[in-house]
């Protein structure tokens, strides 16, 4: 099931990353951080009024010189058409109506989107300036004051936002698997679909152009049915490496959004990237299944542990995601391609698998004894009883005694003895711990 998206676009020094960072501080954002993830914080899933969404930011872009200022507007603008169903335009008070802001503007008039247009920076809403009713010139609805800053009308903007959403935002898709690749530029992703759909021959029809800035492929794999999303087109000539990067990061953010496995495509020549962790830090975070995929090994020279120390160097490197599989593919030379979909396969039949409570309860008493609990001031934790409350990613909840004992490594610990004994390859797994009320205990 896929959230509805909402990107926030704009020339720089608007205060669209200020508008991201307040929603998230006010405690609209629901994500939570991860230890050991390293990310650029432009994404965050929100929830209003019971509502939740995607929230892109697309701030942060500092041109070298203002002759590519409009290239990268459009550039932005091109994304929210691309991938959002709600397009925040936000655009300065102060400085009054801009050349580039009507390019965008005319831009967002034609994608057919709802579009709310966000004049920033007016911290005083009983002086508007006369410079604030040119912006009902662009043509695309009514201006809307705010401050970033200072919260002024936050709320009736987050209303007109998710009022905005579409009928059918967030249905499920048709009954296939989703399998999306996702990678940096260069790292083989389009071939690598390519390949598949080659050896198979069993696709449906490939539709281009959808509301995610992706390719879909439907097919049949061992009669199962998948949806290949690819994330191609997030390659783009460009001397502002950063601004590559930060984009091939909110491109992959929608079709994370829309998988249900994700396989992370790595350069084999390249070793483990920043961006590949922070693409792969997208896919753990949303819960989705991963299987990292090292491409072009066949371009390494290989000595007796090769493999061996470069499984070490992606377990040392991404080691909060150290429940995915690893697999070493040569897309040219057709290596374990089938590999690659027999795990994707595996890793979406762990994503749905339900634990029995009885076993459950065994087994965390089996652990229990082999490792007692975390202990504060002679107070232990005491679990009481856990059971299997959600799929897609697995969660469980285990009602105690008190969170304030609950310990990272505890958690660790009983994580790994649940992946020993009923498997979760490929897979993150949940933990909600509740108190239980004393007059029960």
């Amino acid at each position: 099931m896929s959230k509805p998206i909402v990107a926030v676009v704009g020339r720089p020094n608007v205060g669209k990353s200020t508008f991201f960072n307040m929603l998230v501080g006010q405690r609209v954002s629901i994500v939570e951080d991860t230890p050991g993830v390293t990310r650029d914080r432009i994404y965050a899933e929100a929830e209003w009024n019971g509502k939740s969404f995607g929230l892109i930011d697309t701030g942060g872009i500092e041109p070298s010189s203002k002759d590519i200022i409009l290239s990268q507007m459009r550039e932005q603008a091109q994304i929210a058409m691309d991938m959002a169903d709600v397009i925040v335009f936000m655009v300065d008070g102060r400085e009054g109506l801009t050349a580039a802001d009507e390019e965008v503007a005319q831009m967002l008039r034609r994608t057919g989107k709802k579009v709310i247009l966000l004049v920033n920076k007016i911290d005083n809403p009983s002086k508007i300036p006369d410079s604030f009713y040119d912006f009902y010139t662009l043509g695309i609805g009514e201006p809307i004051p705010i401050s970033s800053s200072n919260k002024l009308n936050v709320g009736d903007v987050l209303d007109e936002i998710v009022n905005s959403f579409p009928d059918d935002a967030g249905m499920d898709e048709e009954d296939r698997i989703g399998v999306a690749v996702i990678g940096k530029p260069n790292v083989g992703k389009s071939s690598l679909i390519n390949a598949l759909i080659q050896d198979n021959r069993v696709i449906v029809s490939p539709i281009a152009g959808t509301t995610r800035d992706s390719v879909d492929t439907p097919f049949t794999w061992n009669g199962d049915k998948y949806n290949l999303i690819d994330t191609a087109g997030i390659r783009r000539k460009s001397k502002v490496y950063d601004y590559v990067e930060k984009y091939s990061v909110i491109r992959a953010i929608a079709a994370v959004e829309r998988a249900d496995v994700c396989i992370v495509m790595m350069n084999a020549k390249d070793g483990v990237t920043e961006q590949d962790k922070k693409i792969a830090g997208l896919a753990h975070e949303a819960g989705k299944g991963i299987v990292l995929v090292v491409n072009k090994w066949d371009l390494i020279e290989k000595e007796t542990n090769t493999m061996r120390d470069f499984v070490r160097t992606v377990e040392s490197e991404l080691q909060f995601c150290s429940y995915a599989p690893i697999i070493f593919t040569s897309v040219t030379e057709k290596l374990r391609l089938n590999d690659v979909m027999a795990m994707a396969h595996a890793v979406a039949q762990n994503r749905a698998q339900r634990v029995p409570t009885g076993q459950l309860n065994s087994l965390i008493a089996d652990a229990v004894m082999m490792k007692p609990t975390p202990s504060d001031k002679g107070k232990h934790l005491k679990i009481y009883y856990g059971a299997q409350v959600g799929v897609k990613p697995p969660l469980f909840m285990f009602q105690i005694n008190s969170r304030k004992l609950v310990h990272f490594s505890y958690n660790r610990y009983l994580e790994n003895r649940i992946r020993e004994t009923f498997g979760f390859e490929g897979t993150s797994i949940k933990f909600i711990f509740r108190e239980k009320r004393e007059k029960d205990q």
